[in-house]
């Protein structure tokens, strides 16, 4: 037996409050934005006028932008006006509505309404058809959805932990590959020609002119993106490139300088770029490219001391001008590479399988809820109350709760 969401919840829309502290003033409460709401980060505090409160464990919903029908558990606090409250009968387990609807955020993040920020469509959220079973089920549904997601997120920590160990490794193998070599050093800008991109601003890029540009452009994230091989870009323009900076060839290496520093990729298309990020064509009788590009990969950290404590954290092309590279013949360079490329290799099948783990690991967790809702997680048990029943008490406790909030009319004197 079933019956729609909207027959079931009710939503209530947080709101902006008139008064926001920074410090917890006497009286002021938490006030439940999206960062406190996602991650338990409280940063603003507010009075009672106008709010909508929520208290611990209430379930709330993500109602606008990008992570809209995203469910969570809420802190005591003021709701934030991208929030909404779900409430419902107390005849129904919280826990297992709120796991009812997160087996939907796909869908719901998918259908959303709204063409500037994106919202919940709740009509969609109101159609979702919600099961109606006894108390002591949802009591042994949600008691067997917690002994699996507590296994679940243990397995995904473990994973998390793998990854962070190969990132250590990575970087300990670059380490190895440049420190403790009597080496000569050279500055970076005698080994071949650096550049800078000019343009800091880029014309709004629509469907036409990426239809009919000839010229690539690259944004900065592209290079973090690309994995080391830049095949392609989000963005062509006629003659706007080549305005603001030049046609860089095959084979130039792109290293960012604003934002993510030293991240770097090579170009396997020619293409423009801006002033956030630097080419470097290497003078190849003198030095490899990708013996260059694993040197800057394991000076990341150094660069980024060299960058000011400001905001967006970032450096300049004297920088990288002056960063002495260790110089070695040819011969050696190409040992070198090849010892990282073979290390690395392994680090990145190793990458590989653990990110395609996560990823089956979510797939793992919405089998769970389906399953949970097609009544095949937990055992049947006959002596359960009939859902019919519990259906007549869910109505019977709204239609009372209904008959509360209407207004009650006064009767006109006669005359």
């Amino acid at each position: 037996m079933e019956l729609p969401l909207s027959e079931i919840i009710t939503l209530q829309k947080g709101k902006k409050p008139k008064v926001l502290s920074s410090t917890q003033l006497e009286g002021f409460v938490p006030y439940v934005d999206i960062k406190a709401f996602e991650q338990n980060i409280v940063g603003s505090y507010t009075d009672d006028d106008g709010c909508v409160f929520c208290e611990d464990g209430d379930i709330l919903i993500v109602c606008d932008g990008s992570r809209s029908g995203l469910v969570g558990r809420a802190i005591k606090g003021a709701i934030g006006s991208t929030l909404a409250k779900i409430s419902a009968s107390p005849l129904i387990d919280k826990k297992i509505l709120f796991y009812f609807i997160q087996g939907r955020y796909t869908e719901l993040n998918t259908n959303m309404k709204g063409t500037g920020i994106p919202h919940v469509n709740p009509t969609l959220l109101g159609s979702f058809a919600f099961p109606i079973i006894s108390s002591t089920e949802q009591h042994r549904i949600v008691a067997k959805i917690d002994v699996l997601f507590s296994k679940l997120d243990k397995g995904i920590e473990t994973l998390q932990t793998i990854r962070q160990q190969l990132c250590t490794y990575r970087q300990a193998v670059l380490k190895w590959a440049f420190e403790g070599k009597k080496w000569e050093m050279k500055p970076l800008d005698s080994l071949g020609d650096l550049g800078r991109g000019k343009s800091k601003h880029r014309p709004r890029n629509d469907v036409r002119l990426f239809e009919r540009g000839k010229y690539p452009f690259i944004q900065t994230g592209e290079v973090k993106a690309a994995n080391g091989k830049i095949k392609k870009v989000s963005a062509m323009y006629n003659d706007f490139g080549l305005q603001q900076s030049k046609l860089w060839p095959i084979g130039t290496l792109c290293i960012t300088i604003a934002a993510n520093i030293a991240d770097t990729a090579f170009l396997e298309i020619e293409a423009c770029f801006p002033d956030s990020v630097v080419g470097f064509i290497a003078n190849e009788d003198v030095v490899l490219p990708k013996y260059v590009d694993f040197f800057i990969q394991s000076a990341k950290q150094m660069l980024w001391y060299y960058a000011p404590a400001t905001a967006q954290k970032n450096i300049n092309l004297t920088t990288l001008e002056n960063l002495m590279i260790p110089y070695c013949s040819r011969e050696e360079q190409m040992a070198i590479v090849a010892i990282i490329e073979s290390r690395l290799s392994v680090c990145d099948k190793l990458e590989t399988i653990v990110d395609e783990t996560l990823a089956k690991s979510e797939a793992l967790r919405q089998s769970i809820l389906k399953k949970a809702f097609e009544g095949r997680l937990v055992p049947q048990n006959p002596t359960d109350e009939p859902a019919d029943k519990l259906l007549e008490r869910i109505r019977a406790e709204r239609q009372k709760e209904e008959a509360k909030s209407k207004p009650v009319r006064r009767k006109k004197n006669a005359r």
